[in-house]
């Protein structure tokens, strides 16, 4: 008999309809299409312009294709996990409004904040509670409208990140499919490296900061990309040792979409091909904790049962690591 384990049975994705192209920002910052492309494998990003919407606003969308495919109902959820770093508010947490909008009234929920890392360490969170039998059916969310924390005047953040959100169902698995182990990492002095300056209780907003222009992303890129690509060569690594798999029986390597030198370096360094690398950063952009689920959402309908795939990312804090799973149906 084997182990009970939790599966994904099911993935959900959403991308604004605004289409924030290259040559567009070429108008808005000093940089080319080409400038861009060359360093970043981007050519266009999605931009939530809505006003007054949120992340929330991108997860229920995500997640209501989720059930219909799965054939559920918004009241089968018992737990959702949202993984973000641009919540709604500061509080309450984004996943109990998600809830509250989609009618989850049986579900609870509450967020993870990890950066890029955030929705692999909230899978690996909610496979456990599927694992031990707490709970039986667990959404688990990645999204980021980064766009409301990106200061258009600095090229070396503005061109890389976009707006977009993904999300999975965990059930048990009845045979040998499932999240089988992950390698899951930090390290706090990376705080120094990729941070946001201003906003929080050590520098709440005053205007001072706002006029300083605190409240964006800031981040020292060559030293992330060293981080990055150490971080997850060596975590793929180990969770691919640990459990007796070699590379050649991985199926698909879904990278977080942070910058496709980062993901070609990791391939290369793996020695692992690119056609078995999932990638959609060109047309997405670094849609942060949105990116692992919103590649398998592009790649679902190529996936069989049976497949081992390995999950990778690496973000701000630093946190990072991989995730090893089999997957448990046929696109």
């Amino acid at each position: 008999m084997h182990p009970k384990r939790a599966a994904i049975t099911g993935v959900g994705g959403f991308v604004p309809d605004y289409i924030l192209t290259n040559k567009e920002l070429e108008t808005m910052v000093d940089t080319t299409d080409e400038w861009i492309f060359t360093r970043t494998g981007i050519r266009e990003r999605r931009i939530l312009k809505d006003p007054g919407k949120g992340a929330s606003d991108m997860v229920v969308p995500a997640v209501l294709e989720l059930l219909e495919k799965t054939s559920h109902t918004p009241a089968d959820i018992d737990l959702l996990i949202c993984a973000t770093v641009t919540a709604d508010r500061v509080f309450p947490d984004t996943a109990n409004t998600v809830c509250d909008k989609i009618g989850a009234e049986n579900a609870f929920g509450y967020d993870i904040n990890a950066a890029c890392s955030g929705f692999l360490f909230a899978l690996y969170t909610g496979a456990q509670f599927v694992a031990n039998g707490t709970y039986r059916k667990v959404v688990v969310a990645g999204v980021d409208k980064m766009s409301s924390i990106l200061d258009y005047t600095d090229r070396a953040t503005c061109v890389i990140f976009g707006d977009g959100a993904g999300a999975v169902l965990l059930e048990a698995a009845d045979d040998d499919t499932g999240i089988r182990d992950a390698v899951l990492k930090g390290d706090g002095n990376g705080r120094h490296f990729l941070h946001m300056k201003a906003g929080g209780s050590v520098k709440p907003p005053t205007l001072d900061t706002v006029l300083a222009r605190e409240h964006f992303v800031y981040q020292e890129g060559k030293t992330v990309f060293k981080y990055a690509v150490k971080g997850m060569v060596d975590t793929v690594t180990e969770v691919l040792s640990r459990n007796g798999l070699p590379p050649a029986d991985v199926s698909w390597i879904v990278p977080h979409q942070a910058n496709m030198r980062i993901i070609t370096s990791v391939a290369e360094m793996l020695d692992f091909p690119m056609e078995k690398v999932m990638t959609n950063i060109e047309r997405y952009g670094n849609t942060t904790a949105g990116t692992l689920p919103l590649c398998m959402w592009d790649y679902e309908k190529r996936l069989r049962k049976g497949d081992w795939i390995v999950l990778t990312a690496f973000g701000g804090g630093f946190t990072w690591g991989s995730l090893l799973l089999k997957w448990a149906y046929d696109g």
